[in-house]
């Protein structure tokens, strides 16, 4: 089948179409329309470790469910990215697995590495720059964010903002990490940020495992979630995490009393994005894909600044016209330029780095 015709009219290589469970695309579906009504014959959307206050999901999943009538079953919500590849093994052949996932760049490769995901290229797929997606189309980042400190002003007089700060002695028993950094792509972060502000680097993810080893042994690491709920009983008054979750933080916890302030570490500058991928043995292939599609889009884009999370697409809406400027206003301004990112490689060591040596570091 032939979808369209090339420049002068010279005709195009032919598009192959396919059942959505192996379309690489949404041309390969039949094109948009022929997805979208696959999809809502489906009628379902499985989803895990989704939380709605994170990077505005719960207005994604709000926004898809009215616009294409597809009911969306979110699993395991307090999951991490590690859970989601385990999922996969765990339920592959079940009408309940999950369709698709959200992790952290280092588990996303893991996942593609082990044949668990199904490569699928979104519509805007050129439009991502090339150290955010997959060369063979397995995942793509939609969004990210800095590692972030974020602090009590009621309970904590001044607030730390940098790491060096944190081994302080009026923190005694504060300092929390968002989950643990051999599961979660969040402490993850956190781990590589203290590394770059310790003398490491994209190549050496040690120091930062040493940094919070030290910052156990002078008795200021908080093991407890620094999730809203505790940081109102004041269990976890300082907390490391991304900047889209400190940030949301504030509004979850206006009319209480706390004080929510957020800080990125200009000693330890870190940015990471979060991948989407669609789930190799999803039970619900065309309605996996038309998330995909639907998170890549100008609006779904969009949402994520609602969330105060870098839409991955910010810089291309940005000159075409199509970005919410007010809503990217209000995202904090980070020292020291543009992001780097580290590589594939140099994830997958600091990742297996972590998992060697964060559990004697920090519980040993």
């Amino acid at each position: 089948m032939v979808l369209g015709l090339g420049a002068c009219g010279e005709k195009s290589e032919p598009v192959r179409v396919v059942p959505p469970a192996v379309a690489g695309s949404a041309e390969e579906a039949g094109g948009m329309d022929a997805l979208v009504k696959a999809a809502q014959k489906e009628g379902t959307l499985h989803t895990t470790t989704l939380l709605r206050h994170w990077a505005n999901y719960g207005g994604l999943m709000d926004g898809f469910t009215q616009k294409y009538g597809i009911k969306i079953v979110n699993s395991n919500p307090f999951g991490s990215s590690q859970q989601e590849l385990d999922d996969i093994r765990k339920s592959r052949g079940k009408a309940s697995a999950p369709d698709v996932l959200d992790l952290g760049d280092a588990f996303a490769q893991a996942g593609a590495r082990q044949g668990l995901l199904a490569p699928y290229r979104v519509t805007d797929w050129d439009s991502i720059a090339a150290n955010q997606k997959d060369p063979n189309g397995a995942w793509f980042n939609s969004y990210g964010g800095y590692v972030s400190i974020g602090c009590d002003n009621n309970r904590v007089p001044v607030c730390p903002v940098s790491f060096a700060d944190l081994l302080k002695p009026e923190y005694r028993g504060m300092v929390a990490l968002n989950g643990n950094p051999t599961t979660a792509g969040s402490a993850f972060a956190g781990v590589y940020a203290a590394a770059l502000a310790n003398g490491g680097s994209f190549d050496d993810i040690q120091p930062g495992i040493d940094f919070f080893a030290k910052l156990d042994d002078v008795g200021n690491y908080n093991r407890g979630n620094p999730n809203p709920a505790a940081i109102v009983r004041g269990e976890t008054p300082i907390s490391i995490e991304w900047d889209f979750l400190n940030l949301r933080h504030i509004d979850e916890l206006r009319g209480t009393a706390v004080r929510w302030k957020v800080s990125i570490p200009f000693d330890g500058s870190f940015s990471q994005y979060y991948a989407q991928a669609v789930n190799k043995y999803a039970p619900h292939p065309a309605a996996a894909r038309l998330w995909q599609e639907y998170l890549a889009s100008t609006h779904g884009q969009n949402l994520r600044l609602t969330g105060y999370a870098r839409p991955v697409l910010m810089d291309v809406m940005a000159k075409d016209g199509t970005l919410d400027k007010d809503k990217a206003a209000r995202l904090p301004t980070v020292e020291g330029g543009p992001p780097t990112f580290p590589t594939d490689p140099q994830l997958t060591k600091a990742l297996y780095t972590v998992r060697k040596n964060w559990d004697k570091a920090i519980n040993g």
